[in-house]
């Protein structure tokens, strides 16, 4: 396996992992200060955070849906398929069936229902995208596309969720989705370079097209443009 990416993955592991013990602790703290408040201001934040851990769900459903889906093809889970490729679409899919257990474990326990169903604006972008997909850079365009919007959702909460709690918690996993984005995007640059090889293999330095370098982090600050609103997820 190419050392590199090998490196990317065990990056990706570690950052999750940190990730998930940061939010198991604040989200108790937050539940915690969240049931202790009687102010009517309280609730109506309360209420809203439920919104937007409720949308964080389904954006992380439809990413699962969407993996398993790719598992599926040839060229990412089949005979035809680069093992890192593979590795890699196996543990982002667990990752994120990890994050969407947190963010509706917090639903539930601040009296919510959770979001067991995927983003339905995502889930439709996806079913239009599917019958498209007919080779590995189809399919890692697509998972590109869901990492960055799960990522600008949460960086966008960050700001509109009411304790610092739950920032952390939108902080840690949007760092996440952001890593997987940047591991996806110089894949891309590789395969839209015809250099898919280099995937599998130590490459010479020499060898690597210039993007690669750089194809992971386009932006100096992440943008939120693409955000999904609080409540695109909601139930009631």
């Amino acid at each position: 396996m190419h050392n590199r990416f090998r490196q990317l993955l065990r990056d990706s592991d570690d950052l999750h992992s940190d990730a998930m013990r940061a939010a198991r602790v604040g989200l108790n703290d937050y539940v915690e200060a969240a049931r202790g408040s009687v102010a009517a201001t309280a609730g109506i934040a309360a209420g809203d955070d439920v919104a937007a851990l409720q949308t964080a769900a389904g954006l992380e459903n439809v990413a699962v849906q969407t993996y398993q889906l790719a598992l599926t093809l040839p060229f990412i889970g089949g005979p035809l398929a680069k093992p890192e490729i593979k590795t890699f679409t196996e543990r982002t899919m667990a990752q994120h069936s990890e994050h969407a257990t947190a963010f509706n474990a917090a639903v539930q326990r601040l009296g919510g229902k959770p979001q067991t169903g995927p983003d339905p604006k995502y889930a439709e972008v996806v079913k239009q995208a599917v019958p498209n997909i007919k080779t590995p850079l189809d399919a890692v365009g697509l998972a590109i596309t869901l990492e960055d919007v799960a990522a600008q959702t949460y960086v966008k909460d960050i700001g509109l969720v009411s304790t610092a709690e739950l920032r952390q918690l939108f902080a840690s996993v949007a760092g996440v989705e952001s890593q997987h984005k940047a591991i996806l995007l110089t894949v891309q640059a590789l395969l839209k370079a015809n250099e898919p090889q280099l995937i599998a293999r130590p490459p010479e330095i020499a060898q690597l097209p210039a993007a690669a370098g750089s194809a992971g982090f386009p932006d100096a600050f992440y943008p939120t443009a693409m955000a999904a609103p609080v409540e695109e997820g909601a139930v009631k």
